[in-house]
């Protein structure tokens, strides 16, 4: 890219200046995608400012008179730092810090983590997703240990991410994994989707209830039934 080409990006607005680099590293930037390492200092807070500006539009557009109705005049503002700042924050952060010691005692007994409380949002209405995780882990010798907050400040920095249900205990799995490097995983998460209490049937009682099992929970089913009961325990 030229130097006239890269000063007529900088004049851009800053999600289109994120979504280049995104494209021209042939990055994905799915909603429940991280995309931190593509923001620049001091562009979240244009991107909040453009939210918030384009969060108006939509008010005016519902035909909500946002001039003379106190309760909504300062409602974009309030959602798009909501959006950016808070329950979509997994988007633009760096993930937390959550330092991994050695297993010195070589611990190789079931470890069960939970419940976590976790909020989201759907990524096909934005409405609130609200519920538990529990994390099963079967260490070796050789597996890393993290602290108990660094559990859920891991699955906090993916599910505050617009998401899919199945498709985030997949990421968190895949994170924990990463992290652990244990023999087994068995990851479990049971919430209330608002799209389905809010809107459509207004079913209040359905839950969604899913699970994914790595290694040695996915090949001994006495330590996945183990994990369960446990679990169903808590």
């Amino acid at each position: 890219m030229s130097k006239s080409d890269k000063q007529d990006l900088s004049q851009n607005p800053a999600s289109e200046r994120i979504r280049y680099r995104l494209q021209q590293a042939g990055k994905r930037f799915h909603a429940n995608d991280n995309i931190s390492a593509f923001i620049e200092e001091g562009e979240l807070d244009e991107l909040q400012a453009e939210v918030q500006a384009k969060l108006k539009g939509v008010l005016d557009s519902l035909v909500i008179d946002t001039e003379h109705d106190h309760n909504t005049q300062d409602t974009a503002r309030r959602v798009a730092k909501m959006f950016v700042r808070e329950v979509f924050r997994g988007r633009y952060v760096d993930m937390p810090p959550s330092t991994e010691f050695p297993n010195v005692e070589r611990l190789n007994e079931l470890m069960i983590v939970g419940p976590i409380t976790v909020r989201s949002a759907c990524s096909h209405h934005l409405c609130p997703i609200i519920g538990r995780v529990w994390v099963g882990v079967m260490p070796n010798e050789n597996s890393n240990l993290i602290g108990l907050s660094k559990y859920a400040r891991l699955i906090d920095w993916v599910m505050t991410r617009p998401q899919i249900q199945e498709e985030a205990v997949s990421q968190i799995a895949d994170l924990l994994m990463s992290k652990l490097q244990p023999d087994g995983l068995a990851i479990v998460m049971e919430a209330d989707h608002f799209c389905m209490h809010w809107r459509g049937v207004k079913d209040s009682n359905s839950k969604m209830t899913n699970s994914v099992m790595r290694g040695s929970f996915l090949t001994n089913p006495d330590l996945r039934r183990e994990f369960l009961s446990l679990m169903h325990q808590s």
